[in-house]
C-alpha cells in the first residue's frame, strides 16, 4: 500500500465517462463560472462605486461577493482544465492549495453570514443603536476577523490532513481535493487525528448557527410587530435573501462534513457538492439582488457605465485617426 511519502498527485473523479459528455460538462462548469464573476464582480463594483451603498450591510455583502469570486475560483478551473484536457490528476501540493483557499473562502464566508445575521438582528430590533454598534470601524473590525478565522481554521485542517499518512491509494472521489474524501485515504488510526480536530471545531459552527437561528426569530417576531406595510416589505426584503444563502450554504455545508459517508452514495456527495461549493457562489448575486432595489438599481447604473465607455471608445478612436 502507498503512503503519503510515495504520493506525488491525486486523482480526482471524472465527471463523466465519455469525451462528449466531458465537452458538455466543461462548456457547462465555463457558463456557471462565467455567471458568478459577472456576477459577483457586478455586485462588487456596485458597493464600491456607489456612494449610497457605502453602509454596514452592503459593506458586508461586499465581502461576501469577494469570498464566493475566491471560493469558486478555487474550484471550477481545475474541474474544468480535467474535462477539457480528459485529464484527473492533480498534484499533491495542488491538492493541499486548493483544499487551504476552499476551506479559507468557505468558512470565511460561514462566519460572514453570522456576522450578517447581527447586522440585520441590530438594524431591525435596536435601530437606534445601529450607527454606534455598527460604525465604521467596528465593521471592518468584524469582517477582519471572519477572513483572519477563516484563515486559521483552514490552516488547522489542511495542516492535520496533509500530515496524515496515506495507505489507501490517492483517487478521490470528488470532483475537487475535499477534506471528507481524502481522510478516506488515510490510515484508520491517523483518520480518528483529524476526525478529532473536527468534532473539535463542531460546537463552534454549531453555535455559529444557533446564534443565527436565534437572530432570526427575534428578526421576525420584530418585523411582524411593525405597523407599517412597507416597513415589513423592507425588512423582508434584506433579511430573506440572506436566509435563503444561510439555509442552503449550512444544509448542504453539514451534510457534506458531518454525514456518515458509509451510508452516502457517489452520486449524493457529488451533487452535495455542487450544491454547497459551485451554487451559492453563481445565485448569491442574483438572490441579494433580486428583492432590493438599491442593488439592482446600482448594479444597472454601473451597466449602464460600462455599455457607454465601450460605445464611446470607438468613436474615440475613430477620430484620432
Amino acid at each position: 500500500m502507498s503512503n503519503s511519502s510515495s504520493i506525488n498527485e491525486f486523482l480526482l473523479l471524472p465527471l463523466a465517462d465519455t469525451r462528449q459528455l466531458q465537452l458538455l460538462h466543461f462548456w457547462l462548469l465555463l457558463g456557471i463560472y462565467l455567471a458568478a464573476l459577472l456576477g459577483n464582480g457586478l455586485i462588487s463594483t456596485a458597493v464600491a462605486c456607489n456612494q449610497r451603498l457605502h453602509t454596514p450591510m452592503y459593506f458586508f455583502l461586499l465581502n461576501l461577493a469577494l469570498l464566493d469570486l475566491g471560493c469558486i475560483s478555487t474550484t471550477l478551473p481545475k474541474a474544468m482544465a480535467n474535462a477539457l484536457w480528459d485529464t484527473r490528476a492533480i498534484s499533491y501540493a495542488g491538492c493541499a492549495a486548493q483544499v487551504f483557499f476552499f476551506l479559507f473562502f468557505i468558512s470565511a464566508e460561514y462566519f460572514l453570514l453570522t456576522i450578517m445575521s447581527y447586522d440585520r438582528y441590530i438594524a431591525i430590533c435596536k435601530p437606534l443603536h445601529y450607527g454606534t454598534l455598527m460604525d465604521s470601524r467596528a465593521c471592518a473590525t468584524m469582517a477582519a476577523a471572519a477572513w483572519g478565522a477563516g484563515v486559521l481554521y483552514s490552516l488547522l485542517h489542511t495542516a492535520s490532513t496533509f500530515s496524515l499518512p496515506f495507505c489507501q491509494g490517492n483517487v478521490v472521489n470528488q470532483f475537487f481535493c475535499e477534506i471528507p474524501q481524502i481522510l478516506k485515504l488515510s490510515c484508520s488510526g491517523s483518520y480518528l487525528r483529524d476526525f478529532g480536530l473536527i468534532v473539535f471545531c463542531v460546537p463552534f459552527e454549531f453555535g455559529c448557527f444557533i446564534f443565527i437561528v436565534v437572530s432570526y426569530v427575534q428578526i421576525f417576531t420584530a418585523v411582524l410587530r411593525m405597523p407599517s406595510e412597507q416597513g415589513r416589505h423592507k425588512a423582508f426584503s434584506t433579511c430573506l435573501p440572506h436566509l435563503a444563502v444561510v439555509s442552503l450554504f449550512f444544509s448542504t455545508g453539514f451534510y457534506a462534513y458531518l454525514n456518515p459517508h458509509s451510508v452516502s452514495s457517489r452520486f449524493m456527495e457529488l451533487m452535495v457538492a455542487v450544491l454547497y461549493s459551485v451554487v451559492p457562489p453563481a445565485v448569491n448575486p442574483l438572490i441579494y439582488s433580486m428583492r432590493n432595489q438599491e442593488v439592482k438599481d446600482a448594479v444597472r447604473k454601473v451597466i449602464n457605465k460600462c455599455v457607454s465607455l465601450a460605445v464611446i471608445s470607438p468613436s474615440f478612436r475613430i477620430h484620432d485617426l
